[in-house]
C-alpha cells in the first residue's frame, strides 16, 4: 500500500510540475495561446468579414499553420453573440468578437471592451466592370487567360490562389476567384495592411495633421529614454525603430506575442528592449507599424468610432473604396500591421491611386511623389523595402507591392500601367505570382 501510495503522490507532484512548467515557459504562455488565439480570431474573422464556412476557413488559413495540434483545437461559432471559442484540452481558451464594421477582435477577457460599439459602412461596396473592348484592344487574351489561369490550382491544397484582379491603365481587364469565392468576400491583407498605413500617413502629411520626421511626438515613447523619443513615424513605417520585436512567426516569438495573447499592442510593442538608435537598424516587425498606426489614429478623433470614420474620409471613401474592415485588438488600436479585409477590387483601387500620382476621381489624397517616398529603399533592407511598401526590380525596374502572409499580392508595374492583385491562403509553398505576372506582362501588345 506504501508504495501504491508514494506511486500516486509521485504522479500528482509529476503532473503539478508539468502543468506550472507548461503554463510559466514560453510552449504555454506564449505557444498554446497564440494557438488558440489565432483559431479564435481568423475563425471569427472569416466567417462573419470574409463570409468563409468556418471548416474551411481553418483548412485554408489556420490548421496548416498548426500542424498536428490543430485536431486538439476546438472552434465553436456563435452566430446570436456572434463571437468565436477556442479551446484545448480544456484548459486554454481564447474568445473572438465580431462587431459590424470593427470585424473581430481577440477580447482577452477584458471587462471595458465595448461588445456593442458598431461603425457600419454608409455605402456598399462598388466593383469595377469589365472592360472587354480595352482588353481585346491591349491584350493577346488567350495568352492572358493562360497567364490567370496558371495561378489556379484544381483544388484546393498547399498554394489556393483565391483571387487574380488586374486593372490596366485603371480599367478591369481580368479576374478570377477559386470555387465558392467571388469578388464580393473581403479577404486577409496580413501585412498589406502595412501598405495602408503608409497610405494614411501620406493623407495625413497632405492634411498638415502628421510630419513624419519630426521627433518626439509619438506618445507612447516618451519618458522611455532619449532614442525611444527620437524615433520617428519615418522610422516606424520603415522599419528601422530599434526595438526587440522580432518577427519570427513561430509561435513563441514576439510578434506571435504580439498578435494572439497581448490586449494591448501598440504598448507591447512601444516598451520591448532597445537594440539600435531609431533609423540605424533594419528589421522586418509588425511592431512597429502598430506603433505608428496607434500614434496616427490618435490624431484623428477622440474615439474609435471618430478616429475609424476620419480614416475612411481621408484615404478610402474618396477613392470610391467602401469594402475595408479595419480591425482593432481590445484596447482599440487599429492593427495597421496585419488586419484589414477587403475586396479584391478595392485592394486594386488603393494601388491605383499609387500609379496616378495620388489622386482619384480629380481628388488628391496623397502628396505628389508620394509614390516616390514609399519606393524610396530603406538602408539595410538589401534593396527590397521602401516605406510600407516592398520593391520588386526583379520584375521590373519600378515594381512596387504590397505583401502579406500566406501569398497576399497588390502590384503596380509602373512601366506597364497595371496593377494585379493576388489573394490566397498558401501554406509551404511558391505561390506562383511572379511567373503570373511576367506572363501578363507578355500578353501585353505593343
Amino acid at each position: 500500500m506504501k508504495i501504491l501510495r508514494w506511486t500516486g503522490g509521485i504522479i500528482v507532484i509529476a503532473i503539478i510540475v508539468g502543468l506550472v512548467w507548461l503554463n510559466t515557459s514560453a510552449i504555454g504562455r506564449i505557444y498554446i495561446p497564440t494557438a488558440t488565439g489565432i483559431t479564435a480570431k481568423q475563425v471569427c474573422s472569416m466567417t462573419f468579414v470574409s463570409d468563409i464556412e468556418p471548416q474551411l476557413a481553418r483548412s485554408l488559413y489556420v490548421d496548416p499553420l498548426l500542424g498536428d495540434p490543430a485536431s486538439l483545437i476546438s472552434a465553436n461559432v456563435d452566430e446570436d453573440d456572434m463571437s468565436v471559442h477556442s479551446r484545448l484540452l480544456g484548459l486554454w481558451h481564447a474568445e473572438a468578437v465580431y462587431r459590424e464594421g470593427l470585424g473581430c477582435t481577440l477580447v482577452h477577457g477584458a471587462r471595458e471592451f465595448d461588445r456593442d460599439l458598431t461603425v457600419p459602412w454608409d455605402d456598399e461596396p462598388r466593383y469595377y466592370d469589365l472592360d472587354a473592348a480595352h482588353r481585346d484592344a491591349n491584350f493577346d487574351t488567350d495568352a492572358l487567360q493562360t497567364a490567370i489561369d496558371g495561378a489556379f490550382d484544381d483544388g484546393f491544397g498547399a498554394r489556393n490562389t483565391l483571387a487574380v484582379v488586374v486593372l490596366h491603365e485603371g480599367r478591369l481587364v481580368a479576374e478570377q476567384y477559386a470555387p465558392g469565392f467571388s469578388r464580393e468576400n473581403r479577404l486577409h491583407s496580413w501585412s498589406m495592411a502595412k501598405s495602408v498605413a503608409a497610405t494614411l500617413a501620406g493623407a495625413m502629411t497632405l492634411s498638415g495633421d502628421l510630419d513624419i520626421y519630426e521627433e518626439g511626438t509619438i506618445e507612447l515613447l516618451g519618458g522611455l529614454g532619449a532614442e525611444a523619443e527620437a524615433t520617428t513615424i519615418d522610422n516606424l513605417l520603415r522599419m528601422t525603430g530599434g526595438r526587440a520585436v522580432h518577427e519570427i512567426n513561430d509561435g513563441t516569438d514576439p510578434n506571435s506575442d504580439m498578435l494572439f495573447t497581448e490586449r494591448d499592442m501598440a504598448r507591447f510593442s512601444a516598451t520591448r528592449d532597445r537594440l539600435h538608435p531609431p533609423g540605424e537598424h533594419w528589421e522586418y516587425q509588425s511592431g512597429d507599424t502598430v506603433l505608428a498606426t496607434w500614434e496616427m489614429q490618435s490624431r484623428l478623433g477622440g474615439t474609435l468610432d471618430e478616429q475609424v470614420r476620419a480614416l475612411r474620409a481621408l484615404i478610402f471613401e474618396p477613392v470610391g473604396i467602401h469594402s475595408p474592415i479595419f480591425e482593432a485588438d481590445a484596447t482599440g488600436t487599429l492593427q495597421g500591421s496585419s488586419y484589414i479585409y477587403a475586396t479584391p477590387h478595392d485592394w486594386a483601387r488603393l494601388m491605383q491611386v499609387y500609379l496616378d500620382d495620388g489622386m482619384a476621381n480629380g481628388t488628391r489624397i496623397l502628396p505628389e511623389n508620394w509614390r516616390d517616398y514609399v519606393t524610396t529603399e530603406t538602408p539595410g533592407s538589401d534593396g527590397i523595402y521602401g516605406s510600407g511598401f516592398w520593391l520588386a526590380p526583379e520584375l521590373t525596374p519600378q515594381a512596387f507591392y504590397m505583401s502579406g502572409f500566406q501569398g497576399q499580392s497588390t502590384l503596380a508595374i509602373p512601366e506597364h500601367d497595371l496593377v494585379i492583385v493576388r489573394m490566397g491562403a498558401t501554406n509551404y509553398t511558391r505561390t506562383g505570382t511572379w511567373d503570373m505576372v511576367r506572363d501578363i506582362i507578355a500578353a501585353l501588345e505593343d
